[in-house]
């Protein structure tokens, strides 16, 4: 049987109620934090929809209006004129080059940006990207001719999600260093984007449950009620 260490379990001793409102929940999260790194800022949401059939995938991007508190390294697969605007707006590595390297073993990258033209080439790609979540994706904006924006996004705090086999959400929105302002706009902003990503075909109660937590603390429930 499991059993949690001291500083988890002082934590837990925290989380007194049954539910919370978003801003106490992401305050008590911001508290019982305990780990010596700065850890994640954490939501998971149980979804009313079965996965199993396609029109009731959950699946979307949002950007966090504060950010994701990571820095992260774009590779855009472009050529010509959007190679220069994908340069121009700040991506890491640009180049056609790169599918080559990739092919190779080489990842150091966390998100990748394609226009429509390199797509044939780049789906050579899946055996080493698919596994990583790394595929460049039309619904997840990272196949596109407007690179520069798709960059600008991306290196803003623009993160995708997607439901699960059980029917669950999980995304970080942040780190525990955040203020809670910050942390406020991030959750309700991904809080949103889930709302209007609802499957027309999803019966009954669409958001369950809510939760969030740090990297290594206790889960804080969150009221679910201004999401029915």
């Amino acid at each position: 049987m499991k059993t949690h260490g001291k500083k988890f379990r002082a934590a837990a001793e925290k989380v007194t109620a049954s539910t919370y409102a978003p801003k106490a929940a992401l305050e008590l999260v911001k508290t019982a934090a305990f780990a010596k790194f700065d850890e994640s800022v954490e939501v998971a949401v149980r979804l009313g929809v079965d996965p199993r059939h396609a029109d009731q995938v959950v699946r979307g991007t949002v950007v966090l209006p504060a950010g994701t508190g990571k820095t992260v390294r774009v590779l855009v697969i472009a050529v010509g004129e959007k190679a220069n605007e994908a340069t121009a707006a700040g991506a890491d590595f640009v180049g056609a080059e790169y599918i080559q390297k990739v092919k190779d073993g080489w990842t150091d990258f966390d998100v990748m940006i394609a226009t429509p033209d390199q797509m044939g080439q780049v789906g050579q790609l899946g055996r080493v990207l698919g596994p990583r979540g790394l595929m460049p994706n039309p619904k997840a904006g990272t196949v596109t001719f407007d690179v520069g924006r798709a960059v600008k996004e991306s290196k803003a705090g623009k993160i995708e999600f997607r439901v699960d086999k059980a029917g669950n959400v999980q995304a970080a929105i942040g780190k525990v260093s955040f203020g809670l302002d910050a942390l406020e706009s991030n959750f309700a902003a991904f809080m949103d984007q889930i709302i209007r990503s609802k499957p027309s075909a999803a019966k009954g109660v669409y958001v369950r449950t809510v939760a969030l937590s740090s990297t290594m603390g206790p889960g804080v429930r969150v009221d679910t009620t201004p999401y029915r």
